[in-house]
C-alpha cells in the first residue's frame, strides 16, 4: 500500500488538520481554513482535497450524532439542489479557472455576503440574504462549487446561516447535516472522476480518527461555554479571517 505521509512534519500537519476539522464540525466553523493551505503546500492541491474529504466525512458523522435534533431542515432543503449543481459546475470548469483567480473570486463573494449582512442589520432592514430565495440558490451554488474545488465552503455557509440569526446549536446542527449530505455525495465523484481518493487515503484518515474525535469534543465544549452573542462574534471573525487567507 502506498504511504502518503512519511515524515514527522507531514504527520504533524495531518494531526493538526484532523484536530481542527473535528472542532470545526462540532462548533467552531471556519477554523479548518487555517490549515487547508498548509495541507495543500505539503501534499499538493488536488491530492490534499482527497486526503481531507474522508476526514470531513468522519467528522460530519460525529457532529450529526451529537446535534441530530438541532437542524433547521428548511434551510438545508433550500440549499441542497443548487449545491449539487455546483458540484458539476466545478467539474466542468476545473481546468479552466486558475487556482489563484478562483481563490480571489471566492473571497470577494464571501466578503460581499458579509458586507450585505452587516449593512442590512445596521440599517434595521430586512436581511436580503435571509429573505431572498435567489440568495439561497446563489449561496447553495457557491457552496457546492467551492466545496468541490477545495473543501472551502465553510465560510460561505457560515455567512448564509449567520444571516438567519439561528441559535448556536441550530447553527451548528444545520451546518452539520448540510455538510454530511454534501460531503458524502462528493465521495464517488472524487474517487471515480478525480481519482484522488484511494484505499491508502482512507486508511490514513482512519488512523487520524482519534485526533478528529478529540477536536470534536473540544468543539462541543467550547460551544457550551460561549454565550450566544460571543459565539456569533467568534464565528464572524473566524469567517472574515479564514476568507482573508484565501487571498494569500
Amino acid at each position: 500500500m502506498m504511504q502518503i505521509a512519511s515524515t514527522v512534519p507531514q504527520w504533524a500537519v495531518l494531526c493538526l488538520t484532523a484536530l481542527l476539522i473535528g472542532m470545526s464540525k462540532t462548533g467552531i466553523q471556519g477554523i479548518t481554513m487555517l490549515v487547508i493551505p498548509v495541507l495543500a503546500l505539503t501534499f499538493g492541491g488536488k491530492p490534499s482535497t482527497g486526503i481531507i474529504l474522508p476526514m470531513l466525512c468522519l467528522a460530519d458523522v460525529i457532529a450529526v450524532l451529537y446535534y441530530r435534533r438541532d437542524a433547521e431542515w428548511k434551510y438545508i432543503f433550500r440549499l441542497l439542489p443548487s449545491a449539487i449543481l455546483g458540484f458539476f459546475v466545478a467539474l466542468a470548469v476545473d481546468h479552466l479557472v486558475p487556482a489563484d483567480k478562483f481563490r480571489i473570486l471566492m473571497a470577494l463573494c464571501i466578503f460581499a455576503g458579509i458586507a450585505i449582512m452587516f449593512w442590512t442589520e445596521k440599517r434595521g432592514k430586512e436581511n436580503l440574504i435571509a429573505t431572498s430565495p435567489l440568495m439561497g440558490h446563489l449561496f447553495g451554488l457557491l457552496g457546492g462549487f467551492t466545496t468541490m474545488i477545495g473543501n472551502a465552503a465553510g465560510p460561505i455557509m457560515a455567512v448564509y446561516l449567520l444571516s438567519m440569526h439561528l441559535p448556536k446549536k441550530s447553527f451548528v446542527g444545520t451546518s452539520a447535516w448540510f455538510f454530511l449530505v454534501v460531503n458524502w455525495l462528493k465521495l464517488p465523484l472524487q474517487i471515480f472522476v478525480w481519482e484522488n481518493i484511494s484505499g491508502a487515503t482512507v486508511f490514513l484518515d482512519l488512523l487520524l480518527l482519534p485526533c478528529i474525535g478529540i477536536g470534536a469534543v473540544a468543539g462541543i465544549w467550547l460551544v457550551k461555554r460561549l454565550p450566544e452573542t460571543k459565539y456569533r462574534t467568534l464565528i464572524i471573525w473566524l469567517t472574515i479571517f479564514s476568507t482573508a487567507m484565501l487571498l494569500f
